[in-house]
């Protein structure tokens, strides 16, 4: 089974208005940044829910690309997210790596990080991987 990617898998709508960018990626990893400027709640710190959409736009990248080397595309099935303290700086890098990597699930760990490399968030999320409609 190759590594290398079918297609090179593109941010989606919420990805952009996120303000996603995709720094590196292959089935083996995946690397972004999010700003925090417009993903915030009513206090103005980082909402937990973009941290988690963040988490499972890496994952799931990561996910598509490996299910694109058997000709298959996949659907997230489970995320779960734990925030360790609130964002530090303009924006935050995520990186995906994988847990799991087989013909019907792929599972990657998500570490969502502050400008300064320290953990704001850890997520895992599991993508079935399926046939191409």
């Amino acid at each position: 089974m190759t590594t290398e990617p079918v297609w090179v898998i593109r941010p989606g709508a919420l990805d952009e208005k996120l303000g996603i960018e995709v720094l590196e990626q292959s089935a083996d990893r995946v690397v972004a940044t999010m700003p925090v400027t417009g993903n915030t709640q009513s206090l103005g710190r980082l909402h937990g829910g973009a941290s988690a959409a963040f988490a499972e736009a890496l994952g799931s990248w990561a996910a598509m690309i490996h299910a694109s080397t058997m000709g298959r595309v996949c659907v997230g099935v489970d995320l779960n997210i734990t925030h360790h303290r609130g964002a530090r700086g303009k924006a935050i890098r995520g990186t995906a790596v994988p847990l799991h990597r087989g013909r019907r699930t792929a599972t990657y760990e998500v570490r969502i990080e502050d400008a300064d490399g320290s953990r704001i968030a850890t997520a895992r999320i599991t993508n079935l991987i399926v046939d191409r409609d």
